[in-house]
């Protein structure tokens, strides 16, 4: 009953904001139910039911007046709040607030929604009265979202409806420990309503496609932030990790990186000297290890306008302490201060386990 009173709360306060922010806008809301998604034995006793909940979304409809809006088929974006119930007592509900793009395809009747935002989970690991949940660490969390969707609009005056799959994902990034994190796959179905009567695209010529043609740039990216090891308790410690890597355009939206990471991660020292004494039924570790890593890795730059979405994947070729897999991956989001100077924030994994958010801040030559 508390969900469905919220739930219309929201609902009514957001024509409000509509009238404030003008035409050339909808808002979606959505019902959700499905499953979490066992990525880590170590999560099986928080998987005892079916996760459901619900979304409420605000949208601002494009229609060309900027030359990404044209190359990208007119997108949307806008920000949305979901409410998920986990179905375990150990695990609770959780609630994010997100930015949102929604990208076109199939004469616009197919919608992929991509999303980043904040959690915030009702009950989070506690050593004395919550200790069986292992997935967060932390109130607040890091929660990005995909979403897969059958979109119509119009069917009964501005009233339309949509359908489909979404991938929830909650996690702290190793702030603090304990961060399996949970992965949610599930169903949705809702309905859509548009403020303003449909709108014509705009359509102009674009920049023939050798004007984005670019020579091979350099990049140098400083991430840091603050991790902690996989056991409680260790102390949170703050790392920096070094990116220099070359990138080539290949068109107006993509651009193929190749490159090294360096990584300085203090909380791996706290842990090896702590397996050093602590699992004596496992081959001895040296608590002299050297706890740097380097790895190379390949990856690709999807520029929208100021802002771009980065996604590599990487192989360890120095990695002397025997800690996760060897092979990790990063997804961010980059925004260009200036032409070549770049900040962002990304999630470094390895599978599907986070080791941390990294802030960082570059330069591209």
């Amino acid at each position: 009953m508390k969900k469905v009173c919220l739930f219309f709360l929201l609902l009514a306060t957001v024509p409000i904001l509509a009238q404030e922010n003008g035409n050339q806008s909808y808002i979606d809301a959505q019902f959700f139910r499905g499953n979490v998604y066992k990525h880590t034995n170590d999560i099986g006793h928080l998987i005892t039911g079916h996760p459901d909940g619900f979304m409420l979304s605000y949208n601002w409809k494009t229609h060309g007046k900027k030359e990404w809006e044209q190359v990208y088929n007119y997108p949307d974006y806008g920000v949305s709040f979901h409410y998920l119930d986990f179905k375990n007592q150990y695990l609770g509900h959780n609630v994010a607030l997100g930015v949102h793009y929604n990208f076109y395809f199939l004469n616009r009747h197919l919608i992929f929604r991509i999303s980043q935002g904040i959690g915030m989970t009702s009950s989070p690991y506690n050593k004395e009265t919550n200790n069986k949940n292992n997935a967060f660490g932390t109130k607040i969390m890091d929660n990005n979202y995909f979403l897969l969707q059958y979109k119509k609009e119009n069917i009964i005056d501005k009233i339309g409806f949509q359908a489909g799959f979404m991938l929830t994902h909650f996690s702290n990034g190793r702030f603090k420990a304990p961060n399996s994190g949970i992965n949610t796959i599930a169903l949705n179905v809702g309905l859509n309503y548009n403020f303003s009567e449909t709108k014509e695209f705009i359509i102009d010529s674009l920049p023939p496609k050798q004007f984005y043609k670019e020579k091979i740039k350099y990049n140098i990216a400083f991430r840091t932030g603050i991790s902690e090891g996989p056991v409680p308790g260790l102390g949170q410690r703050q790392f920096y990790h070094i990116g220099l890597y070359a990138d080539k355009r290949i068109g107006r939206k993509s651009a193929l990186q190749l490159g090294t990471d360096v990584f300085f991660s203090r909380y791996l020292k706290d842990y090896i000297e702590f397996s050093s004494v602590a699992f004596p039924d496992k081959p001895p570790v040296d608590p002299n290890t050297d706890y740097k890593r380097i790895g190379l890795f390949v990856g690709h730059e999807l520029f929208i306008n100021k802002l771009s979405i980065e996604t590599q994947f990487g192989y360890y070729v120095y990695k002397p302490f025997d800690y996760e897999i060897d092979i990790y991956q990063r997804l961010g989001v980059k925004y260009y201060i200036y032409k070549n100077i770049f900040t962002g924030v990304g999630l470094k994994t390895h599978g599907g386990r986070a080791e941390a958010i990294e802030a960082s801040i570059g330069i591209r030559l």
